[in-house]
Order: structure tokens, then sequence, then C-alpha cells
């Protein structure tokens, strides 16, 4: 079933009213309409949504020109008011009766007696406990401490040296996003309140967490509420916040609160199993396991304060040793398990599709309010930005999207600096100023699709996947490409069907915690590992089959989801697949643009969910990822699978070459659970090429086809 079909016409119709431009060194390429995938009623919105903004002038310079600039003096400029008042741990009653615990900063005069003027507030919503944002904010409220940190790590270049990975790591702290991970002294210095709110069941606030559940989404419906009616409030809320808290508001903006006008999530996810929890049934034990543990080990951190003031709120202890290790029982029953009939009902909700994660998905279509969307190519919820920034039916430059080169813990990793978007505390302040205080400053005109091309550098276009996306098979062949020896199986990825036949065996291996899928899956902890392995795939390659193609003779784009379809033959009932598309440099150093993964048992699709080219190929299979729907794989039968990977965008230099890496693991990105581990037994797998069954990688290709 070719799901998009219906709207291809109606796509490329549209397509063509528009215009794209895009530089890349000094050739400047028009672009035509492209079909973008998706179900049919997704793609005929965002089809209406781009006829109703035809008219909107993207400003086609990724730092903002000369109204960037203006923003960046904005927020460096004296603050209109000089100091911050913090209401501590103010008591917020949900309508159940559960008390939220928040902390109010507002701004005040030189006497840090606060302004009596009624002004709009920004929300953030944390289950890390106010206390570490407040940590964070008075590091920051250092004067020049983080000017003085941000020169220090740009004094030193690192590049080359086994310390890069530091500097890759400490990217984090000179792009804004520290700035913004906490509270924003800018925003209430310069006339906002910023209300920081423990979720439900962490921190200081009462109640059992939810982790982003049906009852937490009603809370921050009900703070928006409570914030819109305070006496310092104008009645106007934004929401923002990195990772969790951008989550939670893009959860409640899909609830329409009324006081609610713009959001400014970073790095927010939403299909939480595909993207990180469960990718193609493989569990993320380099984020989940210590990401877990964090939530729960800080939401026993009592407040100290109260309790030297001989007050101890012990609803707030109740509340904690009734789910004392939320969800971690879960996790440590799918790793241990052997047996599918071994597990607990609360782990069967966590490990496959259902009604658990459907109740956790943002509610896209009904977002109304403007919509500022950070995420990163290689951030933990890459699966899930573009798609969020696509299914919100709003015009261009009510939403922006921009995705970085970064992981989840580098956000705004390069910004600010020439060539790149403003620092995200720039673009929050500019965002709000916008939509909360009307101040016509042009940031609706910035992007609306911002992308750090990979190979290239910061571009503006219209959309994603950019505009002339056709599709194109390059297959896997046997025959040697003479550019990987170091790999466990050195074949070519060419554009003509191939005539060999042959099996290739790979085997499971841990060469992967030497990798980007391992920066990536731990959320950019081992970049600290340097570029040996973060940017160059060729130690990890050496358990891999390795795919590559001829060098091109001109800059080749390409832009949006792909699709992985393999010949498998397993010698168990269950394996599990991992796989990379590289960008090979002439020197050879291989460098992952995007990976993907799947259980062999659950390769089962549900094609209404998925999406297909012109030609019938999938380039977004959608998995259904349930016990009921797995297939046991007959052991020495050759068995189709396709593999979606994370959507991508990415240029190949003339010289480069594209790579397929195909591995039998991934650790510490994937890890199957106990029941599929038990059934692969860990044995070699074995891709089947043969002229009658091909494998092949269906590329979103930007132009004229290149190979």
């Amino acid at each position: 079933m070719t799901r998009a079909t219906p709207v291809w016409a109606l796509r490329r119709v549209i397509g063509g009213l528009r215009r794209g431009f895009e530089v890349w060194g000094f050739v400047v390429m028009v672009r035509r309409g492209a079909f973008r995938p998706g179900a049919a009623a997704i793609a005929l919105m965002m089809a209406v949504g781009f006829a109703v903004v035809s008219g909107v002038t993207a400003a086609a310079d990724p730092t903002g020109g000369a109204a960037g600039v203006q923003w960046t003096a904005a927020v460096e400029a004296p603050p209109a008011y000089p100091v911050i008042a913090i209401d501590w741990d103010v008591p917020i009653t949900m309508n159940d009766g559960t008390v939220l615990k928040a902390n109010v900063y507002r701004p005040a005069d030189a006497s840090g007696k606060p302004i009596d003027t009624t002004m709009p507030s920004v929300l953030n919503i944390t289950p890390y406990t106010k206390l570490l944002s407040n940590l964070v904010d008075s590091v920051l409220a250092v004067p020049g401490y983080q000017d003085t940190v941000a020169n220090l790590v740009n004094s030193y270049n690192l590049a080359g040296t086994p310390l890069d990975g530091v500097g890759e790591l400490a990217k984090m702290l000179t792009g804004g996003g520290m700035r913004i991970f906490a509270v924003n002294r800018d925003l209430v210095q310069n006339g906002y309140t910023q209300v920081v709110v423990d979720a439900r069941g962490t921190g200081f606030s009462q109640g059992e967490w939810q982790a982003l559940g049906p009852v937490e989404q009603q809370d921050s419906v009900e703070v928006i509420d409570w914030m819109s009616k305070q006496s310092w409030s104008d009645g106007k809320v934004a929401m923002a916040g990195v990772s969790y808290s951008a989550i939670n508001s893009l959860q409640a903006a899909g609830h329409q609160p009324p006081a609610l006008k713009a959001i400014f999530p970073t790095e927010p996810g939403n299909d939480l199993l595909r993207d990180i929890v469960g990718t193609g049934g493989g569990l993320g034990v380099g984020f989940m396991p210590l990401w877990l543990s964090l939530v729960n080990g800080l939401k026993f951190i009592p407040n100290v304060q109260d309790l030297a003031q001989g007050h101890f709120d012990e609803q707030w202890l109740q509340d904690r040793l009734r789910d004392p290790l939320t969800l971690i029982p879960a996790l440590t029953d799918a790793l241990t398990a052997q047996n599918w009939s071994d597990l607990t009902p609360g782990t069967l909700k966590v490990v496959q599709d259902g009604q658990f994660y459907a109740e956790r998905k943002t509610q896209t279509e009904n977002i109304e309010v403007p919509t500022m969307l950070y995420g990163a190519w290689h951030d933990i919820f890459a699966n899930s930005e573009p798609r969020l920034y696509n299914e919100i039916p709003l015009p261009a430059g009510e939403k922006q999207l921009i995705m970085s080169d970064a992981y989840h813990i580098t956000f705004g990793g390069g910004f600010g600096k020439p060539g790149g978007p403003p620092r995200l505390d720039v673009l929050e302040r500019a965002w709000f100023d916008k939509w909360l205080k009307g101040i016509d400053n042009g940031i609706d005109g910035y992007g609306p699709v911002t992308l750090y091309q990979q190979g290239n550098g910061w571009t503006t276009t219209d959309q994603f996947p950019r505009a002339g996306v056709d599709y194109q098979r390059m297959y896997l062949s046997g025959a040697p490409s003479g550019t990987a020896g170091h790999a466990a199986y050195d074949g070519s990825l060419v554009a003509s069907k191939p005539i060999d036949a042959a099996r290739l065996t790979v085997a499971p291996g841990l060469r992967g915690f030497c990798s980007r899928d391992s920066a990536q899956g731990t959320a950019g902890a081992t970049v600290v590992l340097g570029s040996v392995c973060s940017k160059d795939s060729r130690f990890n390659e050496v358990e891999g089959l390795t795919f590559t193609s001829a060098p091109v003779g001109q800059p080749t784009e390409l832009s949006g989801p792909i699709n992985l379809h393999l010949e498998t033959v397993l010698d168990a009932p269950d394996g599990f697949w991992a796989v990379t598309l590289n960008d090979v440099s002439p020197d050879g150093t291989s460098t992952t643009l995007t990976n993907g993964a799947l259980t062999a048992s659950m390769r089962a699709v549900d094609d209404s969910q998925s999406a297909k080219s012109e030609n019938g190929d999938y380039i977004e299979p959608q998995h259904f990822l349930t016990v009921e729907t797995r297939q046991p794989q007959v052991p020495g039968e050759v068995t189709p699978i396709d593999v979606n990977l994370v959507p991508t965008d990415a240029v190949l230099a003339p010289g480069h070459r594209l790579r397929v890496d195909v591995y039998a693991s991934s650790i510490p990105r994937y890890l199957p659970i106990g029941p599929i581990l038990a059934d692969s037994r860990l044995r070699p797998q074995h891709v089947q090429l043969a002229p009658d069954r091909p494998s092949f990688i269906n590329l979103p290709l930007v132009g004229a086809q290149t190979w």
C-alpha cells in the first residue's frame, strides 16, 4: 500500500509555486517542489499549510542578518531591571489536591523589590528538581563567569589532538544552551516572570512521578492557568525548556490552554519508544538506566530549608515511598528475563508500542501557538524533531525548525559564531518578545527551516526535506570497493542491480562503544573519547559489513528519511541489525551521517503509518514493535527486513563516497532485551546478496541523480 500517493500530485503543484534558493560553494541551485512523506492526512495538511504561507519571505541567512545582530544586541544591552527577586517553593495546588512547588523569578529594582507592573511569564517544568536549576542559575549569575569559561574554551583549538572530544563536549558552554536550561536571567531582567516547577512526584512536589503521562500533562494546563491569574501576570504565558521540559511544553500546547501564547522547545522527543527507549526493539542502554536513576535519585532530596525550620511534608514522603523507583523494575526485568512469558505486565507496557506511548505523544494537530523548535541530527530525539515541525499545522514563520550537528548534551554548540545562528538565549528572547510583547523584531521572518547541512555548514531553506527530493535505489554489491580493507567485508554500493551473489557474515561485537552511535546513544557523553570514535567509523567497521559507492563528481545532497532493505539469513530465531550511512572522504575517514536499527522478529510493518516513494519502496517504514506482531525468523531461510534510518540532511563533496555499514550489534546505543538476546544466541548473522532478491538503500537525493 503506497500511503502517500494520492497527495503526490498536489504536493508537486504546490511545490512548483515556490522557489527555494541555497548556496553551496559558488553554486546557486533553484529547487523545485517535492513530496514530503507522511500519512495522507498529514501530507494534505502540510500542503495546505505551505500554500497559506507562500507570501512569507524567509531570511536566507542562518545568522539572521541585520535582524540577528539586533537580537543579540538586545540581549547584551544593560538590563531594564538590575535585580531578580525570587519567591522560593511557592505551592500550587492541582485539582486533585496534589501540591506542586515552584520558584518564581521576578524582575526587581535595585533594592530588590519586585516590579509591580504586570508582565508576561515563562514556565519551565522540570523532573530534575529545582535545586539543579538553581545551582546552574547561581553559577551563571556570577558576573562574567560564563563569558570567561566560554573564552577559555574558545582559546584552545583541540582539533586533531587526543583531547578533541573534550573540546566537542565543551561546546555546550558557548552557544547559549546553559542560559536556557535553567533560568534565563536575561528574560527576567527585561520584563518577564519565570516560573520553574518541580514536576509531579519529583523535586519538592507531591505525587507520584508520571514520566510525561496524562496526569502530568493536565498539571501543565493547570499551572499555566494559575500563572495567568497571578498579580504579577498580564495573562500571557510561554513555555520553554530542554529535553523533558521541551516535551512537556509541546504536550501542553497540544491541550490548548488559553493563556499559552508561544513555546520554545529545545530537543524534544515525541515517539519516545522509537526515539530512544526501544529503537527498532533495542533498548537504549546508554541513556535509559542512567536517566531513570538520575530522576529517581533526585526526587528523594528533601526540602532542607523546611527541615531546618521544623517543617516536613509527610505527604511528600508517602508519595515517594509508594513508587520509589519509577520504571526501574521494568527496565531490570526487560534486561534480565530470558523468556517473553517471564516479563511482567508493567514491563510489557513499556517495552512495546501501545497505550503507554500513545498517551505520551503530543497532539501536534492541536498546536496553535507559535513554536520555535531546536533539534540536532545526532540528538537522542532526532527521529522525532523534524517530524514534529512538519506535523504542527502552523504557517512558516509562526513555526520554526533549527537542526544542528550536535548531541543531546551539547545543544547550541557553535551558535553565536560567524555563519551560525544566534545563540539559543538570543533566539528565545527574540521569539518571546515577538509573540508575548508584540515587538516587531523580524524573528518570524527567520528560517523557517535552518539546517546544519552535514558536509557543508549552516543553510536556510523553506522546508524539510528540501525541495527537489527524488528517491533513488543504490544496491549492495559483493564486489570489493577497494576502500575498506579494514572492515569485516568490503563491498560496493552501486546504481545498477548487481548480478553477483554472495552470503556475507557479520557477528555481534563491542566496538560500537567507540562510534557515533555510542555518542548519540549516551546523549553525547562518549564524545569525550574523541573524533577517532565520534567522527570516524573505521574502528567500528572492523566488525561490520561495508558497502561503498564510487566517488561523486559534483556536490550531492541528501535530505529526508531513508530506508535500507536487507535480505537476511539467521542461524537462530532472532537477531539484531544496526546500520549507519556514512560520508567517506578521500583520506578514508568514514563519518556517520545517520543510523537505524531493527530486531529481526520485529520486522512487521504497519503500512497505514508508513510512507513509500513513487516506485513503491519504503522510505519510512513504521514497525509495529509489539509482542503480538512479533515474527520469529526461520533459521536458514532468506527473510527481507526494512530498517528505517533517522532523517538527515547532508551533502557529499566532490571526491567523497557514500557508505552503508551493517552490524550485528551497536552497544551502548542499542541492546536487545533479554528474551530477544536469548533467542538470538548471539550467533553470527548473514546478508544474502542475489540478483533476484537485491538488498538496497532508498536515498533522498536532491536534484539530478549522481550515480
